[in-house]
Order: structure tokens, then sequence, then C-alpha cells
């Protein structure tokens, strides 16, 4: 459906789901404009600051061969192929995330991913405005008006509707919620992270080994490290934000050196500047975004983080914020009416959303408390022997999130019958020859059916 009506679409945020969306529709036909209210980061420079590393697992990938884009984005990823654990007694594990290095995600810098994405929807005919923030929406006359700090003016500009890509604190949410209740919540975890870097080898190399996240998982806090393509590795420690250790005890660069010589005694030597860089960034917060209600008739619409915010703990906020885009382009390509087409979206969406936000809280648990537990370690051999043996049955939790386009709701049901299973079967046994394979046989066949292939 392409709106008969001659104002554009507008996209209000110019990131990473705001310009796959506008490249997506852009080269179905649609008239776009893209709002930003940040400068151009082609031009000035990406304003972002720093942030989490981004995993781009397949759904991501999905969406950029969509847009064309994969392959610009892949030639400048570093390939990650699992979890390298450093144990408390200096000991390191590799745990793969797949079978093979078929199944790896990929560290991705998230200005670079932007400018591509930039490029893609400029050359598919979106028109990009940079330092315009939404200031103000009157939905009954459909006018957007927009302010540029920089300058102090102001401008308006016609819509047909508005799609809001415009992150957790999302000016269009705010003015979608003057108008109807979206039910709005916010969950803090109740721990933060600050972000540092190792510098290159001397030889100019990775000082460590890059194919992998690292991660040092200390129970009620971690840290970990993902690969950069100029051979640096972003670091972040989470911390909670009450207790000992916590930000409210680890406060400044000596403190923050106190906790790595104990607690992170082999990372210590490799972060030079731990000191400066924990001193000079700030705490990023960590919280979960629900809201009752994604769209406004057909006049507003939601997605990616400015409609369900997530932890970082399962790498998916980029890849389901671009699952997003592409399902937003598939629904406005079947239905006749942009209040139907935003309606369908928030039905298939909505659920799989709540699914991937509450596997994320769950994953770290997993990543700072139980990767180097031993029960864990062992249900993990265990779901491996059964991922071979059952294929069709049997699929980890973490490949049918990372490495399949099931849909997140599927993988959470069938990701916690699965968790119960490993738990049934290792119950009393320190290794796996104890187990009853008769027993896991049948089990596996009675609470798991055959796992249709997603297209």
């Amino acid at each position: 459906m392409k709106s008969e009506s001659d104002k554009p679409l507008i996209i209000v945020g110019a990131g990473l789901a705001g310009g796959l969306l506008a490249t997506l529709l852009a080269k179905r036909g649609w008239d776009i404009d893209v709002y930003e209210k940040r400068s151009d980061p082609r031009v000035a420079g990406y304003e972002g600051g720093r942030s989490i590393n981004l995993a781009l697992a397949e759904r991501g990938l999905h969406a950029l061969r969509s847009a064309g884009a994969d392959t610009a984005v892949i030639d400048r990823a570093v390939m990650m192929r699992g979890r390298m654990v450093h144990f408390s007694d200096g000991t390191q594990q590799l745990q793969r995330y797949g079978k093979d290095d078929s199944e790896v995600i990929w560290s991705v810098s998230r200005g670079e991913l932007n400018i591509t994405l930039l490029n893609a929807a400029e050359a598919a005919g979106a028109r990009l405005h940079f330092n315009r923030r939404l200031d103000a929406v009157d939905f009954d006359g459909r006018v957007a008006k927009f302010a540029d700090d920089h300058d102090g003016s102001l401008s308006e500009a016609d819509f047909t509707a508005l799609l809001g890509a415009d992150g957790a604190g999302s000016a269009l949410r705010m003015a979608m919620n003057k108008r109807i209740d979206l039910g709005e919540r916010f969950e803090l975890l109740g721990h933060s992270y600050k972000e540092l870097e190792i510098p290159p080898a001397q030889d100019g190399d990775f000082c460590i080994e890059p194919n992998a996240l690292h991660i040092w998982p200390r129970g009620n806090y971690m840290c970990i490290a993902l690969p950069n393509d100029e051979k640096t590795f972003t670091v972040t420690l989470f911390l909670p934000n009450e207790g000992d250790p916590s930000f409210a005890t680890v406060q400044n660069g000596g403190d923050a050196c106190a906790l790595f010589e104990r607690d992170f005694a082999d990372a210590l030597p490799l972060i030079p500047r731990l000191q400066q860089d924990f001193e000079r960034n700030p705490a990023g917060l960590l919280a979960t975004l629900y809201l009752d209600r994604w769209h406004v008739d057909g006049r507003a619409v939601l997605l990616g983080d400015a409609a369900h915010a997530m932890v970082p703990f399962h790498g998916q906020g980029m890849n389901c914020a671009f699952e997003d885009c592409v399902a937003l382009a598939s629904h406005l390509d079947r239905e006749d009416d942009l209040s139907a087409a935003f309606a369908a979206f928030e039905t298939e969406r909505r659920p799989n959303a709540a699914a991937i936000q509450a596997m994320a809280l769950e994953n770290y648990l997993e990543m700072r408390s139980r990767v180097d537990d031993s029960d864990y370690l062992l249900q993990r051999e265990l779901e491996l022997q059964l991922a071979q043996r059952y294929p069709d049955r049997f699929v980890p939790r973490y490949t049918m999130v990372t490495f399949r386009r099931l849909p997140y709701a599927v993988a959470f049901e069938r990701g916690r019958v699965q968790r119960q299973l490993l738990v049934d079967a290792t119950r009393g046994h320190d290794t796996i020859d104890g187990v009853d394979w008769s027993w896991i046989d049948a089990e596996v066949r009675e609470r798991l059916t055959v796992l249709e292939v997603e297209h």
C-alpha cells in the first residue's frame, strides 16, 4: 500500500533502526523523510558517545540483506565464536555459541554501522534532516514541529504518519502519551555499567583472542570485552548500584584499580588507562521499557528501543529493532490502511519483544554467575549432545534466538521446556555418564514437537 496523500511518512530518529527502516521503505517506493536531533555523523563525526558494543546476529543480518547493506557491514565486523570465560583462578575456557563457524556473532561499531545505513537510506531516495529535534505533534492536523538546538530555529513538516525510531528516550513516544495512555513502564535493573578500553598490543595486533566475547563472571557483577576492527577491545564493567562492590563503593579510578586487582587480575594489565577511563566515562543505567500500546490509529507507531528498550545481555536489542523494521515494512506492503498495518505490526511484534526482554534479563544472571558453575557446565554439555541427537527437536535456546529467525516467543517457551528437561536429566549427577538416555529419549519426544524451519 502506498498512501494516496502527498504527505510523506516521517521517520523520527536517524539511528540504526531509523536508517534501516528508511532504506527498506524508500526501496519500496514510499516518500520518506527522516528527522534527527543530532548532527550528520558523516560530517560532524559520530556523536552517540560510548555505548555497549553491538553484537550482530542472524536476525539483524537478514534485515541488512533486505536493505543490501550486509556486505559493507560484515567487511568491518569482527567474528566472535563464543564466550571466552576468565575464571577467578586465571584459567580460561572458550564456550562456543554454535556448532561451528557457521554459527557465530559479529562485533560491530555502532558509529560505522549508522553511517553505512544513512548512506543506504539516502541512496534509496530517503531525505535526511539533521539538527531537527521533534518538539511537538499536532496529530489531528498531521503536522510535526521540529527545533534546531544549535541555532534555536523552528520548523514544521506535514506527514501522513510518524514512525518512531528515536530510542528509549523517544520524543515521539512522549507526544503520543499526551494523546493516549500508552501504559509506559520503566523497570530499572539496579545495576549500571562503565566502559573502558583494551588498546592494541605493541605490535599493533589484538592483545588477547580476538574472535570471542571475553567475560569475567563474578557472581553479582561481571566484566566483558568485545573486539573492534581497529584491534582494540571495548570493555564494559557491570556493577550493582548499591552494596559492596557497587558503583556506590567503587567511585573513582583508584577504587576501580583496587577492584580489578582483586577480582579481574588478568584483565588489569590489559587496560592501561583504567583509572582515567573510569573517571571520564559516565555510568550508564540499565532498564527495560514496557508499553501496553505502540501506535495511535494510523497516525504514529513506535518500534525498536522507542517501543521496547531492553537490557543488553542477550545482544539482541539492535537485532530485534532490525526485525521490527522488516516486519513493519511487510505489514505496510500487505495492508491497505495505515491503522490496520500498525495494529497488525504491534500484534505480531509485541509478544516477541516481551519474550526477548525477559530472556535478556535472564541472560545477565547466566553471564555473571552461571557460566563458571559446575551444574551449568554439565547441563551445557548435555544440551550440546541433545542438539546433535535431535537436531529437529532440541535446539538450544541461544541458537534459536541468535542463529535462527523463529519468533522470540517460540524460542522463549521452548527454551523453558528444554531447560527443565536438562535440570531433570542431570539432577544428582556430577558427569554426563550418569544420565539415563532411555528416559531422556522418551522425554524429548514427549515434551518437544518437531521444530519447523523458518524461511
